[in-house]
């Protein structure tokens, strides 16, 4: 790993973030305060963050990534099935966001602007991938592609879903996540069903699952 003094201003960076941001939003406002508590110049912060807060989304999101990665290590996930294995990823996930739940909140209000959309649409592809190979997917045809473009919109219907929700420990949030991966095993039991038709209706039947199961 990486331990460059841009990588380590970063994390000093962060590490206080979070709070900035959850109380100013994803902000260059937040970004300057969280510098100045870090105890950085402006030098070091722009070696840190050469693009400013916007440097922070993958900061944030990869953080985030490597607790959930580290998480699933721990379980045994050749014990569980698929389904299983794909519902504790997607609760790892937002159970190591939990104690920077306004902050992912702020991020996503953040990259809602139209411009950022690639932006967004990259990060959750990202630990869409970090999934699949986590849980040991070795899939090179359109199933690569396809399973992480729905995993994409399970990942971002359920943020949405875990954003308001004020259940006791997130009964609601995952209750909503077993529905939506419920609905994506019918859906695959359902493609298979068609496997003898051609290729071209197959296609079609990807295209229209990013567009259900997408945000």
């Amino acid at each position: 790993m990486s331990n460059t003094p841009s990588d380590r201003f970063r994390a000093r960076i962060l590490e206080v973030f979070p709070a900035h941001a959850a109380r100013n939003g994803w902000t260059d406002a937040a970004f300057k305060a969280a510098v100045a508590e870090a105890g950085l110049t402006e030098g070091e912060a722009l070696l840190a963050c050469p693009k400013g807060v916007v440097d922070l989304f993958d900061a944030f999101a990869a953080r985030a990534d490597a607790a959930m990665l580290e998480r699933l290590d721990e379980l045994d996930l050749a014990a569980m099935k698929i389904r299983q294995r794909v519902r504790a990823a997607v609760q790892v996930r937002l159970e190591a966001q939990q104690p920077y739940k306004d902050a992912a909140r702020a991020m996503t209000r953040a990259l809602a602007r139209p411009d950022r959309a690639p932006e967004a649409a990259r990060l959750l592809w990202r630990t869409a991938d970090h999934i699949w190979r986590a849980l040991g997917d070795t899939s090179t045809d359109g199933n690569f592609y396809s399973k992480r473009a729905i995993l994409s919109g399970v990942l971002a219907s359920t943020y949405t879903r875990w954003f308001s929700d004020e259940s006791e420990d997130n009964e609601a949030t995952w209750a909503f996540l077993d529905a939506r991966i419920e609905n994506v095993m019918q859906f695959e039991k359902f493609k298979t069903r068609l496997k003898p038709v051609g290729e071209s209706v197959q296609n079609a039947i990807g295209v229209a699952a990013r567009f259900r199961y997408g945000r």
